[in-house]
């Protein structure tokens, strides 16, 4: 048998280094919780919105509805006709994946037919929002909180221009972003009415893209807003579908020739096999041409 001889003295030193390598283990067990527990907050504020539509905090990729204010003006184009004046309109606004504010971005408003009781929203989810944000639209609808007792172009109008005026407010230098008004049917002849409006408002409209159109709308529009001159170079898709029984082909070609005999001197036709319809094709055609125009 070995015996082991201990010195005086080593007993305490080796009890020295066990409890100094205690404390650095714990030491950096403490440090690794602390790197944990940032990690886990920076995580979370990350994942919270870090957006705000109207106050109302959304993400990239959602869709946001806010209520937002009317303007003393919007009150008295909600007012005509004898409808009840509401507080404030319902604004809807859709964004792509990657909608950064503080980057210009191509606006679509869209316009519905006042049939069925559809609102704006209806069909910005409906016919445009797919299409919209896979070509890098930013989608935004205004309607009011109730049904109106009178869906006027003027309730129209004020409800858009309240949505508008909450997207000015919620992102700085929105106001010169490019905006396409598109309507289809009614809510194309929607579309010519408001636009001009728009376009004084200040809007800058980049865009009108009209599906399933069978009365100009626009000109007389032109013609009360006077947004000037140079709103006649505003480009003007038209999406005619050969089997259209609503607003046929010869309906929509009789807009085309009244639309060009005010003015306008950017029209474009497109058609497609389909009926009284919001076709996709024509739809990414539009936006894809309103953006290449826009550079």
């Amino acid at each position: 048998m070995i015996a082991k001889i201990v010195r005086r003295g080593e007993d305490a030193a080796t009890n020295t280094r066990d409890a100094c390598a205690t404390l650095n283990r714990l030491l950096l067990i403490g440090q690794v919780v602390v790197a944990l527990n940032v990690c886990s907050t920076l995580a979370a504020k990350a994942a919270e919105p870090s957006l705000k539509f109207a106050g109302v905090p959304f993400s990239p990729g959602s869709t946001v509805r806010a209520d937002v204010p009317l303007s003393a003006q919007e009150k008295s184009y909600a007012g005509q006709g004898g409808n009840p004046v509401p507080q404030s309109a319902v604004a809807v606004l859709a964004t792509p994946a990657n909608f950064d504010p503080r980057k210009s971005w191509p606006v679509l408003v869209p316009c519905s037919t006042s049939d069925f009781k559809r609102q704006n929203r209806d069909d910005l989810v409906q016919f445009y929002q797919r299409v919209g944000l896979a070509e890098g639209w930013v989608l935004l609808a205004g309607d009011g909180p109730q049904h109106a007792r009178n869906d006027t172009a003027a309730w129209r109008l004020a409800m858009t221009l309240a949505a508008i005026d909450a997207l000015h407010h919620s992102f700085a230098g929105s106001e010169k972003w490019p905006t396409a008004c598109a309507g289809f049917s009614g809510g194309a002849k929607g579309a010519g009415s408001i636009a001009p409006v728009l376009a004084r408002n200040p809007c800058r409209i980049t865009g009108l893209y009209l599906t399933g159109v069978n009365q100009d709308y626009l000109s007389p529009g032109y013609a009360r807003a006077q947004p000037g001159a140079d709103f006649l170079s505003t480009p003007i898709y038209v999406s005619i579908g050969h089997d259209d029984r609503i607003a046929t082909l010869e309906q929509q070609y009789n807009v085309v020739g009244s639309i060009k005999r005010t003015g306008f001197n950017r029209v474009r036709i497109g058609t497609f096999r389909g009926g009284h319809e919001v076709n996709d094709a024509q739809t990414s055609i539009a936006l894809k041409w309103f953006r290449s125009l826009q550079k």
